[in-house]
Protein backbone atom coordinates (compact mmCIF):
# COMPACT_ATOMS: atom_id res chain seq x y z
CA UNK A 1 0.00 0.00 0.00
CA UNK A 2 1.33 3.16 -1.23
CA UNK A 3 1.75 6.24 1.62
CA UNK A 4 -0.28 9.02 1.19
CA UNK A 5 1.18 12.57 1.70
CA UNK A 6 -1.26 15.46 2.41
CA UNK A 7 0.26 19.17 1.46
CA UNK A 8 -1.93 22.32 1.96
CA UNK A 9 0.07 24.69 0.27
CA UNK A 10 0.56 25.63 -3.70
CA UNK A 11 -1.38 26.77 -6.15
CA UNK A 12 -2.87 25.31 -9.46
CA UNK A 13 -3.67 27.44 -12.41
CA UNK A 14 -5.86 26.54 -14.89
CA UNK A 15 -5.02 27.61 -18.40
CA UNK A 16 -6.42 27.13 -21.70
CA UNK A 17 -5.11 25.26 -24.58
CA UNK A 18 -4.78 21.98 -22.40
CA UNK A 19 -3.69 18.90 -25.16
CA UNK A 20 -6.22 16.42 -25.71
CA UNK A 21 -5.08 12.65 -25.08
CA UNK A 22 -4.97 12.20 -29.20
CA UNK A 23 -1.74 11.56 -30.82
CA UNK A 24 -0.78 13.41 -34.13
CA UNK A 25 1.91 11.93 -36.56
CA UNK A 26 4.76 14.05 -37.94
CA UNK A 27 7.33 13.52 -40.36
CA UNK A 28 10.75 14.68 -38.84
CA UNK A 29 12.48 17.38 -41.20
CA UNK A 30 15.90 15.10 -40.38
CA UNK A 31 17.24 18.24 -38.16
CA UNK A 32 18.35 17.61 -34.32
CA UNK A 33 20.66 19.09 -32.10
CA UNK A 34 22.10 18.01 -28.35
CA UNK A 35 22.24 21.11 -26.17
CA UNK A 36 24.76 20.96 -23.31
CA UNK A 37 22.67 24.40 -21.90
CA UNK A 38 19.75 21.72 -21.10
CA UNK A 39 22.05 19.51 -18.42
CA UNK A 40 22.80 22.12 -15.72
CA UNK A 41 26.26 21.90 -14.14
CA UNK A 42 27.54 20.23 -17.45
CA UNK A 43 30.84 21.95 -18.64
CA UNK A 44 30.58 20.48 -21.84
CA UNK A 45 33.82 18.89 -24.25
CA UNK A 46 32.70 17.73 -28.08
CA UNK A 47 34.31 14.78 -28.68
CA UNK A 48 33.24 14.47 -32.85
CA UNK A 49 34.21 16.40 -35.87
CA UNK A 50 31.68 18.52 -38.13
CA UNK A 51 31.39 15.78 -41.24
CA UNK A 52 31.59 13.20 -38.54
CA UNK A 53 29.06 10.00 -38.96
CA UNK A 54 27.68 8.99 -35.98
CA UNK A 55 25.16 6.46 -34.91
CA UNK A 56 21.87 6.62 -31.94
CA UNK A 57 23.74 6.53 -29.11
CA UNK A 58 27.01 7.66 -30.18
CA UNK A 59 28.68 10.76 -28.15
CA UNK A 60 28.21 13.77 -28.87
CA UNK A 61 30.21 15.34 -26.46
CA UNK A 62 31.29 14.77 -22.48
CA UNK A 63 31.10 16.28 -19.00
CA UNK A 64 34.85 17.98 -18.88
CA UNK A 65 35.50 17.88 -14.89
CA UNK A 66 33.52 13.96 -15.36
CA UNK A 67 34.72 12.17 -18.69
CA UNK A 68 33.09 9.21 -18.15
CA UNK A 69 29.94 11.08 -18.20
CA UNK A 70 28.97 11.02 -22.16
CA UNK A 71 25.85 12.63 -23.99
CA UNK A 72 24.57 10.28 -27.02
CA UNK A 73 23.49 11.89 -30.35
CA UNK A 74 19.77 11.05 -30.24
CA UNK A 75 20.24 9.78 -34.05
CA UNK A 76 22.33 8.34 -36.58
CA UNK A 77 23.75 10.38 -39.22
CA UNK A 78 26.16 13.49 -40.13
CA UNK A 79 27.86 16.15 -37.48
CA UNK A 80 26.48 19.45 -39.10
CA UNK A 81 27.66 21.95 -36.90
CA UNK A 82 28.96 22.36 -33.85
CA UNK A 83 27.62 25.97 -32.57
CA UNK A 84 29.55 28.13 -30.55
CA UNK A 85 28.98 31.35 -28.56
CA UNK A 86 31.05 34.17 -26.70
CA UNK A 87 34.05 32.75 -25.60
CA UNK A 88 33.62 29.82 -27.51
CA UNK A 89 31.08 28.49 -25.56
CA UNK A 90 29.64 25.30 -27.09
CA UNK A 91 26.03 26.01 -27.90
CA UNK A 92 24.64 22.88 -29.72
CA UNK A 93 25.62 20.39 -31.51
CA UNK A 94 23.97 19.80 -34.96
CA UNK A 95 22.94 16.58 -36.81
CA UNK A 96 21.15 15.97 -39.90
CA UNK A 97 19.66 12.44 -39.41
CA UNK A 98 19.88 9.42 -41.96
CA UNK A 99 17.17 8.07 -43.77
CA UNK A 100 17.65 4.59 -42.47
CA UNK A 101 18.60 4.62 -38.53
CA UNK A 102 21.36 2.86 -36.86
CA UNK A 103 22.04 2.26 -33.30
CA UNK A 104 24.95 1.53 -31.07
CA UNK A 105 24.04 -2.68 -29.82
CA UNK A 106 25.07 -2.08 -26.30
CA UNK A 107 23.05 -5.45 -25.03
CA UNK A 108 20.13 -6.26 -23.51
CA UNK A 109 20.31 -6.72 -20.18
CA UNK A 110 18.78 -8.87 -16.95
CA UNK A 111 18.55 -5.92 -14.16
CA UNK A 112 17.86 -8.13 -11.86
CA UNK A 113 21.37 -10.40 -12.42
CA UNK A 114 23.86 -6.62 -12.03
CA UNK A 115 24.62 -4.55 -8.97
CA UNK A 116 24.42 -0.98 -8.36
CA UNK A 117 27.96 -0.57 -10.03
CA UNK A 118 26.90 -2.57 -13.02
CA UNK A 119 23.63 -0.45 -13.60
CA UNK A 120 25.90 3.10 -13.29
CA UNK A 121 28.90 1.63 -16.09
CA UNK A 122 25.88 0.53 -18.57
CA UNK A 123 24.01 3.86 -18.17
CA UNK A 124 27.65 5.57 -18.64
CA UNK A 125 28.36 3.37 -21.67
CA UNK A 126 24.87 4.51 -22.98
CA UNK A 127 25.47 8.23 -22.73
CA UNK A 128 21.99 8.27 -20.44
CA UNK A 129 23.42 8.71 -16.83
CA UNK A 130 23.75 12.41 -17.31
CA UNK A 131 20.12 12.70 -17.37
CA UNK A 132 20.01 12.22 -13.77
CA UNK A 133 20.35 15.28 -11.82
CA UNK A 134 21.01 15.81 -7.58
CA UNK A 135 20.20 17.72 -4.61
CA UNK A 136 22.05 19.84 -3.36
CA UNK A 137 22.67 21.67 -5.79
CA UNK A 138 20.60 20.77 -8.52
CA UNK A 139 22.83 19.90 -11.47
CA UNK A 140 23.65 16.76 -13.46
CA UNK A 141 25.42 14.33 -10.94
CA UNK A 142 28.04 12.90 -10.16
CA UNK A 143 28.83 9.03 -10.79
CA UNK A 144 31.25 8.81 -8.21
CA UNK A 145 29.07 9.97 -5.61
CA UNK A 146 27.60 6.97 -4.25
CA UNK A 147 23.64 8.83 -2.60
CA UNK A 148 21.90 7.84 0.36
CA UNK A 149 18.99 7.54 -1.90
CA UNK A 150 16.95 8.15 -5.59
CA UNK A 151 13.95 10.21 -6.05
CA UNK A 152 11.64 10.10 -9.36
CA UNK A 153 8.99 12.07 -9.35
CA UNK A 154 6.15 10.49 -11.97
CA UNK A 155 3.55 13.37 -11.17
CA UNK A 156 3.68 16.41 -13.75
CA UNK A 157 1.39 19.27 -12.27
CA UNK A 158 2.10 22.67 -13.97
CA UNK A 159 -0.04 24.70 -15.68
CA UNK A 160 -0.79 22.44 -19.52
CA UNK A 161 1.55 19.90 -18.03
CA UNK A 162 1.84 16.83 -20.42
CA UNK A 163 0.11 13.62 -18.51
CA UNK A 164 2.88 11.43 -18.21
CA UNK A 165 0.10 8.70 -17.40
CA UNK A 166 -0.57 9.13 -21.03
CA UNK A 167 2.95 8.70 -22.22
CA UNK A 168 3.55 5.32 -20.22
CA UNK A 169 0.72 3.94 -21.64
CA UNK A 170 1.92 0.79 -23.52
CA UNK A 171 5.54 1.43 -22.12
CA UNK A 172 4.84 -0.10 -18.34
CA UNK A 173 7.53 -2.59 -18.42
CA UNK A 174 10.20 -0.25 -19.58
CA UNK A 175 9.55 1.86 -16.86
CA UNK A 176 9.19 -0.94 -14.23
CA UNK A 177 12.81 -1.79 -15.33
CA UNK A 178 14.24 1.62 -15.29
CA UNK A 179 12.46 1.92 -11.52
CA UNK A 180 14.31 -1.67 -10.77
CA UNK A 181 18.01 -0.55 -12.31
CA UNK A 182 17.71 2.51 -9.98
CA UNK A 183 16.69 0.46 -6.86
CA UNK A 184 19.80 -1.46 -7.54
CA UNK A 185 22.35 1.58 -7.02
CA UNK A 186 20.43 3.19 -3.66
CA UNK A 187 16.64 3.05 -1.94
CA UNK A 188 14.46 4.31 -4.66
CA UNK A 189 11.45 6.59 -3.75
CA UNK A 190 8.51 7.21 -6.52
CA UNK A 191 6.03 10.00 -5.94
CA UNK A 192 3.26 10.01 -7.76
CA UNK A 193 -0.20 11.14 -8.01
CA UNK A 194 -3.72 10.51 -6.86
CA UNK A 195 -5.66 7.46 -8.62
CA UNK A 196 -2.20 6.83 -10.59
CA UNK A 197 -1.79 3.41 -12.00
CA UNK A 198 1.69 3.91 -11.78
CA UNK A 199 0.91 3.23 -7.52
CA UNK A 200 1.00 -0.45 -8.27
CA UNK A 201 4.96 -0.26 -8.95
CA UNK A 202 6.56 -3.07 -7.36
CA UNK A 203 10.46 -4.19 -6.97
CA UNK A 204 12.32 -4.42 -3.98
CA UNK A 205 14.09 -1.63 -2.59
CA UNK A 206 11.55 0.85 -3.57
CA UNK A 207 8.89 2.89 -2.05
CA UNK A 208 5.43 4.42 -3.68
CA UNK A 209 4.38 7.56 -2.30
CA UNK A 210 1.50 9.39 -3.37
CA UNK A 211 1.01 13.27 -2.89
CA UNK A 212 -1.97 14.63 -2.91
CA UNK A 213 -2.15 18.52 -3.35
CA UNK A 214 -1.58 21.20 -5.27
CA UNK A 215 1.45 22.38 -7.98
CA UNK A 216 4.09 22.58 -6.71
CA UNK A 217 3.13 18.73 -5.23
CA UNK A 218 5.20 17.07 -8.45
CA UNK A 219 8.34 18.68 -8.22
CA UNK A 220 11.08 16.25 -6.86
CA UNK A 221 12.32 18.96 -4.68
CA UNK A 222 9.29 18.84 -2.91
CA UNK A 223 8.74 14.93 -2.45
CA UNK A 224 12.58 14.99 -1.16
CA UNK A 225 11.59 17.63 1.71
CA UNK A 226 8.88 15.58 2.89
CA UNK A 227 10.17 12.00 2.70
CA UNK A 228 14.18 12.62 3.79
CA UNK A 229 14.78 16.04 3.43
CA UNK A 230 19.05 16.57 2.69
CA UNK A 231 21.39 17.86 4.78
CA UNK A 232 24.88 19.11 4.31
CA UNK A 233 27.18 16.47 3.26
CA UNK A 234 24.38 14.18 2.10
CA UNK A 235 23.78 13.80 -1.78
CA UNK A 236 20.16 12.53 -3.29
CA UNK A 237 20.09 11.74 -6.74
CA UNK A 238 16.76 12.95 -8.82
CA UNK A 239 14.86 12.60 -11.59
CA UNK A 240 11.92 15.26 -11.84
CA UNK A 241 11.29 14.39 -15.36
CA UNK A 242 9.77 10.95 -15.63
CA UNK A 243 10.40 9.70 -18.88
CA UNK A 244 14.17 9.71 -17.83
CA UNK A 245 13.29 6.43 -16.35
CA UNK A 246 11.73 5.16 -19.80
CA UNK A 247 15.04 5.59 -21.28
CA UNK A 248 16.69 3.55 -19.10
CA UNK A 249 14.20 0.91 -19.16
CA UNK A 250 14.63 0.98 -22.83
CA UNK A 251 18.07 0.60 -21.87
CA UNK A 252 18.26 -2.35 -20.86
CA UNK A 253 15.21 -4.02 -22.56
CA UNK A 254 16.14 -3.72 -26.13
CA UNK A 255 20.20 -3.29 -25.73
CA UNK A 256 19.24 0.53 -27.48
CA UNK A 257 19.42 4.46 -26.72
CA UNK A 258 16.11 5.53 -27.82
CA UNK A 259 15.53 9.41 -26.20
CA UNK A 260 11.80 9.45 -27.75
CA UNK A 261 9.48 11.34 -25.40
CA UNK A 262 5.58 12.10 -25.76
CA UNK A 263 5.08 16.08 -26.02
CA UNK A 264 2.31 17.78 -25.76
CA UNK A 265 1.57 21.04 -27.96
CA UNK A 266 -0.60 23.16 -25.56
CA UNK A 267 -1.25 26.29 -24.88
CA UNK A 268 -4.24 28.98 -25.56
CA UNK A 269 -2.67 30.14 -29.46
CA UNK A 270 -2.53 26.68 -30.09
CA UNK A 271 -4.84 25.26 -32.62
CA UNK A 272 -5.40 21.93 -32.06
CA UNK A 273 -3.58 21.17 -28.56
CA UNK A 274 -2.58 17.19 -29.18
CA UNK A 275 -0.06 14.78 -28.02
CA UNK A 276 3.29 14.02 -30.58
CA UNK A 277 6.16 11.85 -30.32
CA UNK A 278 9.31 13.19 -30.65
CA UNK A 279 12.99 12.81 -30.16
CA UNK A 280 15.22 15.07 -27.68
CA UNK A 281 16.51 17.57 -29.72
CA UNK A 282 14.00 17.52 -32.82
CA UNK A 283 13.64 20.92 -34.44
CA UNK A 284 10.49 22.14 -33.76
CA UNK A 285 9.60 23.57 -37.20
CA UNK A 286 7.77 20.69 -38.41
CA UNK A 287 5.76 20.72 -35.23
CA UNK A 288 5.01 24.16 -35.11
CA UNK A 289 4.33 25.13 -38.94
CA UNK A 290 0.56 25.48 -39.17
CA UNK A 291 -0.27 24.84 -35.35
CA UNK A 292 -0.90 28.27 -34.57
CA UNK A 293 -2.06 31.85 -36.45
CA UNK A 294 1.31 32.74 -37.42
CA UNK A 295 0.20 36.59 -37.44
CA UNK A 296 -0.09 36.72 -33.93
CA UNK A 297 2.50 37.52 -31.35
CA UNK A 298 3.52 34.80 -29.57
CA UNK A 299 5.58 33.54 -26.99
CA UNK A 300 6.98 30.00 -27.56
CA UNK A 301 8.59 28.06 -24.50
CA UNK A 302 10.70 24.70 -24.63
CA UNK A 303 8.87 23.53 -21.92
CA UNK A 304 6.13 24.72 -19.47
CA UNK A 305 4.78 28.29 -18.85
CA UNK A 306 7.03 28.13 -15.00
CA UNK A 307 9.96 26.77 -15.84
CA UNK A 308 10.32 26.57 -19.25
CA UNK A 309 12.59 28.68 -21.72
CA UNK A 310 11.58 31.03 -24.84
CA UNK A 311 12.52 29.71 -28.26
CA UNK A 312 11.14 29.82 -31.79
CA UNK A 313 10.18 27.51 -34.61
CA UNK A 314 13.95 27.05 -35.09
CA UNK A 315 14.90 25.68 -32.12
CA UNK A 316 15.24 22.07 -30.53
CA UNK A 317 12.86 19.94 -28.46
CA UNK A 318 14.98 20.02 -24.99
CA UNK A 319 16.54 17.04 -22.93
CA UNK A 320 13.86 17.17 -20.31
CA UNK A 321 11.09 19.54 -21.78
CA UNK A 322 7.35 17.44 -21.97
CA UNK A 323 5.60 20.53 -23.19
CA UNK A 324 6.10 23.28 -26.26
CA UNK A 325 3.74 26.08 -24.83
CA UNK A 326 2.59 28.74 -26.70
CA UNK A 327 0.86 31.53 -25.50
CA UNK A 328 -0.06 35.57 -26.32
CA UNK A 329 2.92 37.69 -26.24
CA UNK A 330 1.06 40.28 -24.73
CA UNK A 331 3.26 43.33 -26.47
CA UNK A 332 -0.24 43.83 -28.46
CA UNK A 333 -2.70 44.16 -25.49
CA UNK A 334 -4.67 47.19 -25.28
CA UNK A 335 -6.12 47.49 -22.09
CA UNK A 336 -8.38 50.62 -21.44
CA UNK A 337 -9.09 51.96 -18.10
CA UNK A 338 -6.47 49.39 -17.26
CA UNK A 339 -6.58 48.46 -13.63
CA UNK A 340 -10.24 50.24 -12.77
CA UNK A 341 -11.97 47.23 -15.00
CA UNK A 342 -13.18 44.49 -13.09
CA UNK A 343 -11.46 41.96 -15.21
CA UNK A 344 -13.20 38.70 -15.25
CA UNK A 345 -11.06 37.30 -17.80
CA UNK A 346 -7.15 38.14 -15.71
CA UNK A 347 -6.58 35.81 -13.25
CA UNK A 348 -5.43 37.12 -9.86
CA UNK A 349 -4.09 35.33 -6.63
CA UNK A 350 -4.95 37.41 -4.42
CA UNK A 351 -8.48 39.00 -5.85
CA UNK A 352 -7.61 41.71 -6.76
CA UNK A 353 -10.05 40.76 -9.84
CA UNK A 354 -13.05 39.80 -9.88
CA UNK A 355 -12.70 36.66 -12.02
CA UNK A 356 -11.89 35.18 -8.54
CA UNK A 357 -15.63 34.72 -8.36
CA UNK A 358 -15.76 32.29 -11.35
CA UNK A 359 -14.46 29.27 -9.79
CA UNK A 360 -11.65 27.10 -11.79
CA UNK A 361 -12.14 29.22 -14.81
CA UNK A 362 -9.63 28.50 -17.53
CA UNK A 363 -7.39 31.55 -18.56
CA UNK A 364 -5.48 32.87 -21.48
CA UNK A 365 -2.58 34.27 -19.93
CA UNK A 366 0.62 35.97 -21.47
CA UNK A 367 3.83 36.95 -21.19
CA UNK A 368 3.79 39.90 -19.47
CA UNK A 369 5.14 40.30 -16.47
CA UNK A 370 3.05 43.49 -15.50
CA UNK A 371 5.22 45.92 -13.28
CA UNK A 372 8.85 46.73 -12.64
CA UNK A 373 11.37 45.07 -10.45
CA UNK A 374 10.79 47.08 -6.64
CA UNK A 375 12.25 45.88 -3.27
CA UNK A 376 10.77 42.70 -1.54
CA UNK A 377 7.84 42.79 0.11
CA UNK A 378 8.06 40.79 3.38
CA UNK A 379 4.14 39.66 2.85
CA UNK A 380 4.77 35.49 2.80
CA UNK A 381 3.10 35.73 -0.78
CA UNK A 382 6.26 32.62 -1.12
CA UNK A 383 5.33 30.81 2.14
CA UNK A 384 1.56 30.04 0.61
CA UNK A 385 3.00 28.46 -2.50
CA UNK A 386 5.64 26.75 -1.15
CA UNK A 387 5.31 23.12 0.12
CA UNK A 388 8.59 22.87 1.91
CA UNK A 389 9.80 23.09 5.42
CA UNK A 390 12.02 26.31 5.00
CA UNK A 391 11.57 29.84 4.98
CA UNK A 392 11.36 31.31 1.03
CA UNK A 393 11.71 34.98 1.73
CA UNK A 394 14.41 34.55 4.30
CA UNK A 395 16.44 32.25 1.97
CA UNK A 396 16.25 34.45 -0.99
CA UNK A 397 17.13 37.84 0.91
CA UNK A 398 20.48 35.84 2.06
CA UNK A 399 21.10 34.61 -1.58
CA UNK A 400 21.08 38.67 -2.79
CA UNK A 401 23.11 39.47 -0.15
CA UNK A 402 25.44 36.51 -0.10
CA UNK A 403 25.08 35.23 2.87
CA UNK A 404 26.50 31.83 2.75
CA UNK A 405 26.53 30.58 6.62
CA UNK A 406 22.58 32.04 6.51
CA UNK A 407 21.55 30.30 3.17
CA UNK A 408 23.02 27.09 4.99
CA UNK A 409 20.74 27.68 7.78
CA UNK A 410 17.90 28.48 5.48
CA UNK A 411 17.92 25.26 3.64
CA UNK A 412 19.14 26.04 0.33
CA UNK A 413 20.72 22.55 -0.33
CA UNK A 414 17.02 21.28 -0.27
CA UNK A 415 15.77 23.77 -2.99
CA UNK A 416 16.26 23.65 -6.72
CA UNK A 417 15.22 26.86 -8.73
CA UNK A 418 11.78 25.21 -9.82
CA UNK A 419 10.82 24.84 -6.02
CA UNK A 420 10.32 28.89 -6.92
CA UNK A 421 8.88 29.27 -9.86
CA UNK A 422 5.36 29.49 -8.45
CA UNK A 423 6.64 31.83 -6.18
CA UNK A 424 8.01 34.23 -8.78
CA UNK A 425 4.91 34.00 -10.48
CA UNK A 426 2.86 35.27 -6.91
CA UNK A 427 5.66 37.62 -6.27
CA UNK A 428 4.70 41.48 -6.03
CA UNK A 429 8.23 42.54 -6.15
CA UNK A 430 8.64 40.77 -9.77
CA UNK A 431 11.88 39.47 -8.82
CA UNK A 432 13.44 36.81 -11.16
CA UNK A 433 13.47 34.03 -8.01
CA UNK A 434 14.51 31.01 -10.03
CA UNK A 435 17.80 32.96 -11.57
CA UNK A 436 18.44 34.10 -7.99
CA UNK A 437 18.55 30.58 -7.02
CA UNK A 438 20.29 29.56 -9.75
CA UNK A 439 23.38 31.56 -9.20
CA UNK A 440 23.26 31.30 -5.35
CA UNK A 441 23.46 27.27 -6.20
CA UNK A 442 26.31 28.20 -8.53
CA UNK A 443 28.13 29.89 -5.62
CA UNK A 444 28.02 27.47 -3.13
CA UNK A 445 28.89 24.81 -5.43
CA UNK A 446 32.16 26.79 -5.91
CA UNK A 447 32.35 27.79 -2.88
CA UNK A 448 32.49 23.84 -1.64
CA UNK A 449 34.27 22.53 -4.90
Amino acid sequence: MANVIKLHKGLDIHLQGRAEEKLIQLKSNGKYALVPDDFEGVTPKVVVKEGEKVKAGDALFVNKQYPEVKFASPVSGTVREVVRGERRKVLCIKVDADEKQEFVDFGKKDVSSLNGEQVINALLEAGIFGYINQLPYAVSTNPSVQPKAIFVSALRDKPLAADFEYEVKGQEADFQTGIAALSKIAKTYVGVGVNSQLSTVNCENVEVNVFDGKCPAGNVGVQVNHIDPVNKGEVVWTIGDPTVVLFIGRLFNTGKVNLTRRVALCGSEVTSPAYVDMLVGEELSTLLSNSYDASKSVRIINGNVLTGKPTTKEGFLGAHSSEITVIPEGNDADEMLGWILPRFKQFSVNRSYFSWLCGKKQYALDARIKGGERHIIMSGEYDKVLPMDIYGEYLIKAIIAGDIDRQEALGIYEVSPEDFALAEFVDSSKLELQRIVREGLNVLRKENA
